[in-house]
């Protein structure tokens, strides 16, 4: 594990490969573990990075407020660390949101554009309170409670038979997020802007993966993504829910080093 002092925040990361340098970011409740079979299968073509966002992993976990832009701005203090100008940025679901925001802010270091299980739109009142609700279910019950909720939405229901390591996992990455980086999470994205107006703006190379199971963010938020940003290229991974890199991750690897071979 390595670690940088970011906005008096350490936060953790991993930096392997050579080439162009993309940087994956982990959706909530999660962490940068849920890249390991990126970092093993793309780090032969790329330089992987990926990124503890406060509160999760390995990274601290503040007790206070934080948005998406400042999680956007705390992974342009990565790259200054890294002394990287441009990289790939690679968001999966709440990554999305950091990706749109990096977009909005720091929109002259992105070289190209991943947007994994991902939506554009801001949340509706009926979401918002959806995550009022979670948080309080933190709260209460802890970490492992928010896994046991949410577990059934991210795999489709053959994985949630069939591969008990995958699984296990999933769970044990949720489980381990301390309730601070839980209820921070639930506030970013709750008040984050809508990004339906941003797609049009988008001008880099532009890559959208969507497991085709995906009910949190279903495809069809994918194929908006892909008809709004210009030229962008849409995948869809079949045998896939919502956590399509971990549950598929030959498809996803794939489709990213598909991607990553077109820029010049």
């Amino acid at each position: 594990m390595a670690t940088a002092t970011i906005n008096g925040i350490e936060i953790a990361y991993t930096d392997q490969g050579s080439g162009t340098p993309i940087v994956f970011i982990h959706g909530f409740p999660l962490s940068r573990a849920m890249w390991q079979n990126q970092v093993a299968g793309l780090s032969g073509q790329a330089r992987v990075i990926t990124i503890d966002l406060r509160g999760h992993g390995e990274s601290q976990a503040p007790l206070w407020f934080a948005t998406v832009d400042i999680y956007a701005d705390e992974v342009a203090g990565l790259l200054d660390h890294l002394g990287i100008d441009k990289a790939v940025i690679a968001g999966f679901s709440m990554g999305g949101y950091v990706a749109f925001a990096f977009w909005r802010r720091h929109q002259a270091r992105v070289r190209a554009l991943i947007l994994a299980d991902t939506r554009p739109q801001a949340d509706s009142a009926e979401a918002r309170q959806g995550r009022f609700n979670t948080a309080q279910n933190a709260h209460a019950n802890g970490a492992a409670a928010v896994a046991t909720a949410m577990l059934p939405r991210l795999l489709t229901q053959p994985s949630l038979d069939g591969n008990p390591s995958l699984v296990a996992a999933a769970k044990g990455i949720m489980e381990s997020a301390p309730v601070t980086g839980i209820a921070t999470d639930l506030m970013s994205m709750a008040e984050r802007p809508d990004s339906v107006g941003l797609l049009p703006s988008i001008n880099v190379p532009t890559l959208v993966i969507v497991g085709e199971a995906d009910a949190l963010t279903p495809p069809a938020d994918s194929q908006l993504m892909a008809e709004k940003v210009p030229g962008a290229r849409l995948v869809t991974i079949p045998g896939a829910a919502h956590l399509s890199p971990m549950e598929q991750p030959a498809a996803f690897n794939q489709a990213v080093a598909d991607f990553l071979s077109t820029l010049s």
